[in-house]
This record gives structure tokens, C-alpha cells and sequence, in this order.
């Protein structure tokens, strides 16, 4: 028995791996979209507002995360895992043929179906694997994600610069196959038995609350809490993602220090990931959330007014994504400690739908709101509005764990 359990234990960090390896590549969707968006933007002219709602299109995607986690919860993490790296590599490599704003939004889409698949069996896997240590396992996975684009956002810069989209497309969603496939097969979620012996060193009130299927969630107060915090927190990041260029050159970055930010800024995020989820298991997660928040609130309209000092839209970039990335370590973690490891695929997609709204909010609202005021000041002031009432609700005097429910 002990000889089985340690080869549960090593195996279990190679699933880590695996899962970090996965989340750095499928990254590149999110958070090198805009160097694509500003090559595409000065080749074929489409405005702000059209390439924003490409972004909102690949965020819609991860609609798919419920239904992709129930089918690798009920029949393989390797068979979603596989499909879901076929769709990646296809976005891109058809992406490479667009000629209209509108097949730009199918085929990115198609390539956030494979990315909220993958993302969401790599997200549960660390869930799955490590119920004694979800916040760290969580966030150093969710770290991938993050920071993965830090290794290859200066090269995509000088792809798009030397063969212009099509071609970084094309040979970027190539490279997504050969990298992807292979890895896909490893995915694999732990025996029931060895993630009940692993429970065993938890408290009974953590092995018993593992019952909360999906509806159940949905009608704890709890959920809406976390599901409103999320929409927002997360916008900041993936505003960045989605306009970083147009917002450099508002506030009148020179290209040396906007170099800086391609690497700092996916470095941040990643970080703040794997430092929120060990925080979190120390002093817990609602009260992580709420300085997190309070502090991302803070640094987005201390950007507001002085970004336009090139040194400091530098610095502050860097600790807004350092604070802005925790909760996709967060809420994983939580939905975990809440509402049990047994469905963690699913109810966690469910949450991730808040994905959805934000990749709204930072993609066509955003680009909305900046033709209609001529500025990215007005979302990022709201924003940071947001950061700061997610901050209040997060309180642990707020939020607090379900009652736990008997394993049926």
C-alpha cells in the first residue's frame, strides 16, 4: 500500500507538469492577442471595436468548460484533453486565411473551445490531485496560464513584425499541434480510492463536504458572490491582454519600456498566481481575496493618474497583474474547498463562465467605451470601482464555506 501511494505522489507532480506545459502554450491566445490585434490592426484597418469583440468571441468560448468538464469528470480528461489540443492548433492555422472581421471571430472561437477545454482538466487535475494543497497546486498551474506568454511575446513581436500575422499564425498553430498532442495523453485524474486516502489527512468536515453536484452550487448564496467578484477582478488582466498596445500608446510609451511590459506584465500575472494560492493556504482564501482586490482597485486608478510616467505604467503594470491574476488561482481553490473535489471539473466550468462577461467587458465594452470617450481612463476607472466592491464581498464575514453535506 505505501509503495502504491508514493508512486501516486511522484506521479501526481508529473501531471502538474504537464498541466504547466499545457497552460503556457494554450496562453498565447489570451495574452499575446493583442500583439496579433495591432498587426491586424494596421494591416487590414479594422477598428478597435472589431478587433475587441474577437476577444469577446474567445471568452464566450469558454463556455464550453461545463460541458467539457462533465465529459472528462464522466469519461476521459484524455479524450477532451486530445480534442481540445486539435481545436487550438486549428484556430490559429485557419486563422492564418481570414478576410473578414467575422471570420476572425469563428475561427479564434474555435481555437477558445480547445483552450477552455484544456484549461479546464488542467485546473481540475490540480484540483484533483492535491486536496491538501489546492492553492498552491492550483496556482502553479494557473501560473502556466499566466506567465507562459513571457517566453513568447517578443518573439510573436518580431514574427508579426518580419511575415506579418498569416504567417505567425500559420506556423504558431503548427507548432501548437506538435506541442500539444503528445501531452494531451498524459492527462489523467487520480483513482477515487488513492484522492479518499489523500483526504484522509484533511479534517472530516473537508472529506465530507466533496457531495455539492453542480444545481446544488448554484443555489448556495455563496456562489453569486464569488461569480460577480470574478467577472471583474479578472477583467483588469485580460484588459491587458486584450488592448496593451492601444493602451501604451495612450499614455505615450516609448518601445523601450513597452519591451519591459511584454516580459513584466505575463511575469506578474503568472506570479501572482502561484503567491495567491500559497498565501491562501496560510491565511485562507477570502481573506487573500480581499487584499488582493482592495490592492488591485488601488494600483488601476494609480495608473489612471500617472500612467503616463513611462517608469511607472511600467511598475504599475507589473503589480496589477501581480495582484490581477490571483483569482484564477483563487477561485479554483475555493470552488474546491467549498463545494467538494467529486464534480470540481464542472463546477468550476460553470464559474469560469465568468470568463465570459469579462472577456466582454475587456474586449467590446472596453473598445466601446473608448470610441465613445476617447480614452481607456473611463473602463479602467470602473474597473477599479469593481476591484474594490469584490474586495467588500470577499470579506470572510461575508463569505463563507457551505455547510458541510454527507457523500452520497
Amino acid at each position: 500500500m505505501n509503495a502504491a501511494l508514493n508512486l501516486y505522489l511522484r506521479f501526481r507532480w508529473l501531471v502538474i507538469a504537464v498541466a504547466v506545459s499545457v497552460m503556457m502554450v494554450i496562453s498565447i491566445y489570451q495574452y499575446s492577442w493583442f500583439l496579433f490585434a495591432y498587426s491586424i490592426h494596421k494591416e487590414l484597418q479594422w477598428s478597435p471595436a472589431a478587433l475587441g469583440m474577437t476577444f469577446t468571441v474567445f471568452n464566450l468560448a469558454t463556455f464550453v468548460q461545463p460541458f467539457s468538464g462533465f465529459l472528462a469528470d464522466t469519461i476521459s480528461p484524455r479524450k477532451v484533453s486530445l480534442i481540445g489540443a486539435v481545436l487550438v492548433g486549428a484556430g490559429f492555422v485557419i486563422s492564418s486565411f481570414v478576410t473578414q472581421p467575422w471570420h476572425l471571430y469563428l475561427l479564434y472561437g474555435l481555437g477558445g473551445l480547445g483552450v477552455g477545454a484544456l484549461y479546464g482538466v488542467a485546473t481540475a487535475s490540480a484540483i484533483k490531485w492535491f486536496p491538501d494543497r489546492r492553492g498552491l497546486a492550483t496556482g502553479l498551474v494557473v501560473f502556466g496560464f499566466g506567465a507562459g506568454t513571457a517566453l513568447f511575446n517578443v518573439g510573436i513581436e518580431q514574427m508579426l513584425a518580419s511575415i506579418g500575422f498569416r504567417k505567425t499564425f500559420l506556423l504558431l498553430g503548427m507548432a501548437m499541434w506538435a506541442f500539444l498532442l503528445p501531452l494531451g495523453v498524459l492527462f489523467h485524474y487520480p483513482p477515487e480510492e488513492k484522492e479518499t486516502q489523500r483526504r484522509g489527512a484533511m479534517d472530516s468536515k473537508e472529506a465530507r463536504v466533496d457531495a455539492y453536484r453542480p444545481l446544488e452550487m448554484l443555489r448556495t448564496y455563496q456562489w453569486p458572490l464569488i461569480y460577480f467578484s470574478f467577472i471583474f477582478t479578472i477583467s483588469i488582466v485580460l484588459m491587458f491582454g486584450a488592448q496593451m498596445k492601444m493602451l501604451a500608446k495612450e499614455f505615450g510609451m516609448p518601445q523601450e519600456y513597452f519591451r519591459w511590459v511584454l516580459i513584466l506584465f505575463p511575469l506578474g500575472n503568472g506570479l501572482s498566481r502561484v503567491l495567491a494560492g500559497a498565501v491562501s493556504d496560510r491565511i485562507g482564501r477570502e481573506r487573500t481575496m480581499t487584499a488582493f482586490y482592495t490592492l488591485l482597485g488601488l494600483a488601476i486608478m494609480g495608473l489612471v493618474f500617472m500612467g503616463h510616467v513611462p517608469v511607472l505604467f511600467v511598475t504599475i503594470v507589473f503589480l496589477s497583474a501581480l495582484l490581477g491574476g490571483s483569482p484564477f488561482a483563487l477561485y479554483p481553490a475555493l470552488i474546491g474547498d467549498y463545494y467538494g473535489a467529486r464534480y470540481a471539473t464542472t463546477n468550476y466550468g460553470l464559474t469560469y463562465t465568468a470568463k465570459v462577461w469579462a472577456g466582454v467587458i475587456s474586449g467590446w465594452l472596453s473598445g466601446w467605451l473608448v470610441v465613445l470617450f476617447g480614452s481607456y481612463r473611463v473602463p479602467l476607472i470602473i474597473l477599479a470601482l469593481c476591484c474594490l466592491v469584490a474586495a467588500f464581498l470577499s470579506n470572510p464575514r461575508i463569505l463563507r464555506r457551505p455547510e458541510a453535506r454527507a457523500i452520497s
